[in-house]
Parts: structure tokens; sequence; C-alpha cells
């Protein structure tokens, strides 16, 4: 190694971590964030024993509870929800029937009376005959004008910082970044590149079940009333295979549905970093996990510890919550 090549690696260990900072202003100088920062160190940087080349970074985030609120209810429940009461209307006699009388009174039991597992089939119901583009278009406008009960703001105005700093770091130091949401994956589709920068096809969720038809002359891809794919928990890393093609190494979660995708992420070969945000600042945001119905944090929060995955405080970590 020559005088000039040693003297840019010096000055380049020097400078990253502060321009690192900069990058992460909404992050508390705590054990997390230096955990962060020295692994993407170690995997970005070349000649480091656990440098990883740029088409194998690849980092999966949950969507609900890791990138944006997810309480009292998930979004894409509260869209259905809004779906379910906007056809009650039209059609009165619906009104006192299940799930529209579940869906006006509120009632979140109620509609997901089957389990949470019928919630989503119930969303490709509520949103089938569309094509993808009109889904798309018409959740993007909803998103942007339905308030949350407590915040009374647009959910798209719910993001976490923290975390979209992170996903810009993380693309800055050459990774590709996925979402990996048990949403429907039209639905995240509708607005990933406006609120994270993450492009429509860096998107695996639950998939509609799609038909081709003729209308008007021309070939339409029309979402059908039935689901092809859960992409939850065990679901996840099927998604991420599926749609990917690779194992990530670095994966972010927040509840028992990102399990199977952390431990699937954090056991392959080489480097590998796993994390759960934990909502434990009821102050700012809402304080839940073991008993909560909506993001539940139990059974991923007592392996942590055992696979190595950080455990990241909202209420330690992050000096500001929304945007």
């Amino acid at each position: 190694m020559t005088y000039l090549t040693s003297l840019v690696f010096l000055v380049w260990f020097a400078i990253a971590p502060v321009a690192a900072a900069d990058l992460l202003p909404s992050w508390r100088s705590t054990e997390a964030k230096h955990k962060m920062l020295s692994f993407v160190n170690q995997v970005t940087t070349p000649g480091q024993p656990g440098y990883v080349p740029r088409a194998d970074r690849v980092a999966v985030f949950d969507h609900d509870g890791t990138l944006i609120i997810e309480q009292p209810i998930y979004i894409e429940v509260a869209l259905v929800m809004d779906r379910l009461k906007e056809e009650a209307t039209k059609n009165p006699a619906l009104k006192d029937q299940e799930p529209y009388k579940s869906a006006i009174a509120g009632d979140v039991k109620g509609l997901a009376a089957g389990g949470s597992g019928s919630l989503i089939p119930l969303v490709a119901k509520t949103n089938a005959g569309q094509t993808s583009e009109e889904f798309q278009k018409s959740v993007d406008a909803w998103i942007k004008k339905t308030r949350q009960p407590r915040f009374n703001k647009p959910y798209d105005q719910l993001t976490y910082k923290p975390m979209t700093e992170l996903i810009a770091f993380l693309r800055q130091r050459g990774f590709k970044v996925y979402i990996v949401s048990g949403s429907n994956i039209d639905f995240v589709r509708a607005f990933s590149q406006r609120l994270y920068g993450i492009p429509p096809e860096q998107v695996v969720g639950s998939l509609s079940k799609l038909d081709l038809v003729m209308q008007d002359h021309r070939l339409e891809v029309i979402r059908a009333p039935q689901i092809e794919m859960i992409d939850d928990g065990p679901g996840k890393p099927v998604g991420i295979n599926r749609h990917i093609g690779k194992r990530p190494i670095m994966a972010f979660g927040n509840s028992d549905g990102d399990f199977e995708m952390l431990k699937w992420t954090t056991d392959g070969k080489g480097p590998r970093f796993g994390a759960l945000v934990h909502h434990d600042d009821g102050r700012r945001e809402y304080q839940y996990d073991r008993d909560s119905s909506v993001g539940r944090l139990n059974k991923a929060l007592d392996a942590a510890p055992a696979h190595g995955w950080l455990v990241i405080s909202m209420d330690r970590d992050w000096k500001r919550i929304f945007p």
C-alpha cells in the first residue's frame, strides 16, 4: 500500500463517522446508533474482513410500526373500514350486515372476527375490479387526506424520521432497500417512492389474484377478490426469496410478524444484522409490545438476545419520531 493510499484510508475512517452522524440527525448517540454505523462501515469499506460487494448489500424493512405509525389500527385496515362505510352509504341495506356493521361502528375486533388473517382477504374484496394503477392512485389520495385519530395529521405525515434517514443513509452506502410488508403490495407501492424514496419494484407484500381482461378494446390487469399470498410471518422469507432472489444482510421489523424475516436474514453466512423497533414511548407515540393486538412484540422480543438482534428504543434512541 502506497503512502497516498494509506493517507486516503486514514482520512476516510476519520470522516466516515462524522458524515454518517450528519445523515442520521434524528438518532441519539447511543449504542444502537453506534452498532448500526459500525456494521454498515464494516460491510461497505473495501479491505475490511466483513466487506460485502454492492450487489449483495440488501436491506429489508417492515412497513407498519417500523417505518410509519400503526396504532390504533393498521393503516390498510383503516382504508378497508372507509371503503366499507362508503359501500354502506351507497347501499343502506348493508349497514346491518357484517363486515359493514363493524366498520361503521369502528369495531376492529368485529371486523377481524375470523382472526387477524381474515383482514387481508377483506382488503382484496373491498378493492376488487380496479386496475393496479387505479387502486394505487386512490390509495395515494386517501393517505394524503385521511387523518390519524390521535395526532390529527394525515398518515403520510406520520412516518418515522429516524428510519427514513436510515434508509437514505443505507442507499448512500450502496444498499438496495426493500419494504417487506404484510399489507397488499399495491397498497404500499402507491406511496413508497414519495414517502421513502423506494420505487414500487422494491416493495414486497401480500398478493391479490389478478385477471387479464379486455376493457374498451384494451387489455387491462384487474384485481380479483381473492388473495394469492399473505406476506406476513413465515410468508415474508418466501416473499423475499421469490421477489428479490437473495437473502438480505440487514432486516428491520417491530413485531412477531417479522420474526421469521429477521431469523432468516441473520441465519445466513457472513455479516448479518437484525433489529426491532420497540414502541416504548407513550408520550411521543404509543407504548405497546407483548399484549397489543396491533403490532404485538412478544416472541421476537424474547428471541432478540439469543439471535443478536438490536432492540431500538424509540424513547432512548430517537431524538424525534415524526418529520
